[in-house]
């Protein structure tokens, strides 16, 4: 039998804890990548030492606090039940699966030193970020390489660029929101939230609004027959440069005066909860929403660890893994 495969799921990462200190070290690498703020290295080192870090940190905390689970970090806790689903799945296909984070733990370094230990000569690398983005998905190839750099016996990588369009992804999209539904009812309005990204990203040439949008544009096809309108909007912004729009929250505070006031809002950019999903979203958007008059707002959770996401996760990297010699 020819040496394993490794497959590396591979998140963006998340504070150790909810403390002070665990969240500005996982802010602290971060935030210093260059592909996530793209300003002059000595300028923003300045700012974000002086002036993000020493009052955003604690700020988080009681963020972080309100969506923790028993087990930890909702974002590691969904990745690593993605990864131990995923390898039940491929146990026949010598493979071995685990998972790292881009930004602290588990050190994405020492997963793929352990899986060359492991006998992996072949490495698939699998970003759990459905829409390409440099700030996302080029980020994780360019740590790849970093580390790559300092090895004599480098392994045989093959990486996942996106899955933004991919049927399997899709549909799984499609059975959670026919599910929810089924269940709780038809919403008068589906959002459709993705995180943001600074307008000059896109006008650089970045293709992720784009990949968005392709996203959205099959989501709706494939629920057209529910009459439900889908709309798209994107959140998380930081700092005072343009970003591309519109806003999730300036959507939803709007939408009460527009007769809007039942709204489901979805996450399709995340494969796995996390803060940005269950804090900003779940809580803090909902709040707003329903301060502008709006009566129900449900969010609808991500693929997380739901079966039908980790049989698709596996048909996208089985199609990966085909003729790999």
């Amino acid at each position: 039998m020819s040496n394993p495969i490794g497959v590396l799921l591979v998140n963006l990462g998340t504070p150790a804890s909810y403390e002070v200190a665990d969240i500005r070290r996982y802010l602290n690498e971060f935030l210093s990548d260059p592909r996530v703020v793209e300003l002059p290295k000595p300028l923003w080192q300045v700012i974000l030492k002086c002036m993000v870090l020493p009052f955003r940190a604690p700020k988080l905390v009681e963020k972080y606090r309100a969506i923790w689970l028993k087990e930890g970090s909702p974002l590691l806790v969904y990745t690593r039940a993605q990864a131990d689903g995923l390898a039940e799945r491929l146990a026949a296909n010598n493979v071995i699966v685990d998972m790292a984070m881009r930004y602290g733990e588990p050190d994405l370094e020492q997963k793929i030193i352990g899986l060359q230990h492991q006998g992996c000569e072949r490495m698939l690398i699998v970003p759990m970020y459905p829409q390409y983005a440099a700030s996302t998905t080029a980020t994780l190839f360019d740590r790849v390489a970093q580390i790559s750099r300092k090895m004599r016996n480098q392994p045989d990588y093959r990486f996942i660029k996106r899955y933004a369009e991919h049927p399997a992804y899709i549909s799984c999209l499609q059975h959670k929101v026919e599910r929810f539904w089924q269940d709780y009812g038809k919403p008068e309005r589906l959002l459709l939230s993705f995180h943001g990204l600074p307008q000059r990203s896109v006008d650089l040439g970045d293709p992720y609004y784009d990949d968005c949008q392709k996203t959205a544009a099959l989501l709706r096809e494939v629920l057209r027959e529910h009459g439900v309108p889908i709309e798209v909007s994107f959140q998380s912004q930081f700092g005072r440069a343009k970003w591309v729009g519109p806003a999730t929250l300036k959507v939803l505070e709007a939408y009460p005066a527009q007769g809007v006031t039942r709204v489901d809002v979805m996450c399709p950019g995340f494969a796995a909860d996390c803060l940005e999903t269950l804090e900003e979203i779940r809580l803090g958007c909902a709040s707003a929403f329903k301060t502008k008059g709006g009566q129900q707002f449900r969010y609808i959770p991500c693929l997380n660890d739901d079966g039908e996401w980790i049989e698709a996760l596996a048909e996208i990297v089985k199609s990966r893994l085909e003729s790999w010699d």
